[in-house]
C-alpha cells in the first residue's frame, strides 16, 4: 500500500452478504443461506451502500431485493474481490500450490458433446480440486451470463461475437453440407451449393449457425427453402439421415450415421468455398479472471490445439 492509498469503506463481509442477497433474490433466503438473522443481512447490506455511497438495490418487502444498474455492475467486481481474497488465504496459508474453488463455464450448445467431455475428464485429472460446472446454451445467452458475471468463460464460435470479449482460440472447424446416403449429388467432385437451392433445407435453428448457414447461402445466390427449423444438432443430422433435407452444419461427430443408424454423407469441398470456423474461448473485459479460470484457458488452448482436427 503507498502513503496515499486509503482503506476500503466497505468489508469483504458486506460483500459477500451482497452477492448472496443478489443470488438469492431476497433478504430472508440469503440469511438462511448465511446462517444469520434478517437483521444482520440488512445491516450489512445497508452499510455496504453506505460505504459506497450508491444505491445496490431496491428492497420491496413483497417482490424481494432488485438491483440497480449500479448494483449489477458491482456484483460483477465484488464475486472477483471475493475470489481474490481466496486466492490470498490460499497463498497465506502455504496452499496456493493447488487449485481450489468454483469455476462456471458455458458451451455453445453443438459444441458441447464433442469437445466439452474431453476438456472437463483432462482438467479434473490435474485439478481435482476444483469445482467445475457448465451451461449448454446459444451463443447469444451465453455472452449475456458472461457480462452478468454467472460465467467466468464460454467455449463459442467466433461468429457475430462483440469485439469488447476477451478470447484465446482453441481449434478450427470446416463448415459442411450434410445430405441423405443415395443422394444425387452425394458423388459429385465438387458440390455446388446452387444445385440445392430448390430442394428443402433443415436449418439448425441455434444462433450463430442458424445465421451463418444463411449468410452462407445468400453468398451462394439464393435464399433456402426452409422445411424444418430443429434447436438440436442430432435431430438437424436424423432429419437429414430420413431424406427430409439437407443441412449446413459446423460440427461432425466421429462416425456420420444418425442415431437410427442412417448414413449421412459429408461433403467439405463446396462451390462456392465456406470459411472455417475458429472455436474460441471468450471472457468478459470487465472481470478479472480466478486462478482457475486463468488455469482452464491455458489448459483448454494447449489441449485443443493438440488435438487432431478430425471432427
Amino acid at each position: 500500500m503507498t502513503s496515499s492509498a486509503r482503506p476500503p469503506a466497505y468489508t469483504m463481509r458486506q460483500l459477500f452478504v451482497f452477492v448472496a442477497v443478489a443470488e438469492t433474490g431476497t433478504i430472508r433466503a440469503a440469511a438462511e443461506r448465511l446462517h444469520v438473522s434478517q437483521s444482520a443481512v440488512s445491516l450489512a447490506l445497508t452499510e455496504l451502500e453506505r460505504g459506497l455511497r450508491t444505491q445496490l438495490c431496491v428492497r420491496r418487502r413483497a417482490h424481494g431485493v432488485q438491483l440497480t444498474p449500479t448494483g449489477e455492475r458491482v456484483l460483477v467486481r465484488a464475486r472477483v474481490l471475493l475470489e481474490q481474497a481466496g486466492d490470498l488465504a490460499a497463498a497465506a496459508s502455504g496452499a496456493e500450490g493447488e487449485l481450489t474453488g468454483p469455476l462456471a463455464i458455458g458451451c455453445y450448445s453443438s459444441l458441447g458433446p464433442t469437445l466439452l467431455p474431453r476438456l472437463l475428464y483432462e482438467f479434473a485429472q490435474q485439478h481435482p480440486r476444483v469445482t467445475v460446472d457448465f451451461v449448454e446454451d446459444n451463443q447469444d445467452r451465453l455472452t449475456a451470463r458472461l457480462t452478468s458475471g454467472e460465467l467466468d468463460l464460454a467455449i463459442v464460435y467466433d461468429l457475430d461475437l462483440s469485439p469488447e470479449l476477451r478470447r484465446t482460440r482453441m481449434d478450427t472447424r470446416q463448415p459442411a453440407v450434410l445430405l441423405p446416403a443415395g443422394h444425387r449429388l452425394a458423388d459429385e467432385p465438387a458440390l455446388d451449393l446452387t444445385e440445392l437451392a430448390e430442394e428443402p433445407m433443415v436449418l439448425l435453428d441455434v444462433p450463430p449457425s442458424s445465421f451463418h448457414a444463411l449468410q452462407v447461402c445468400d453468398r451462394a445466390g439464393f435464399t433456402p427453402r426452409i422445411r424444418y427449423r430443429p434447436k438440436n444438432f442430432e435431430t438437424a443430422r436424423a432429419l437429414v439421415g430420413r431424406g427430409l433435407g439437407w443441412t449446413l452444419l459446423i460440427q461432425r461427430p466421429h462416425h456420420d450415421v444418425t442415431y437410427e443408424g442412417l448414413g449421412l454423407v459429408v461433403r467439405n469441398e463446396v462451390n462456392p468455398p465456406i470459411t472455417p470456423v475458429d472455436i474460441i474461448l471468450v471472457w468478459s473485459p470487465t472481470v478479472l479472471l480466478s486462478k482457475a479460470a486463468r488455469a482452464f484457458v491455458d489448459f483448454a488452448t494447449a489441449e485443443s490445439d493438440a488435438q487432431p482436427q478430425d471432427l
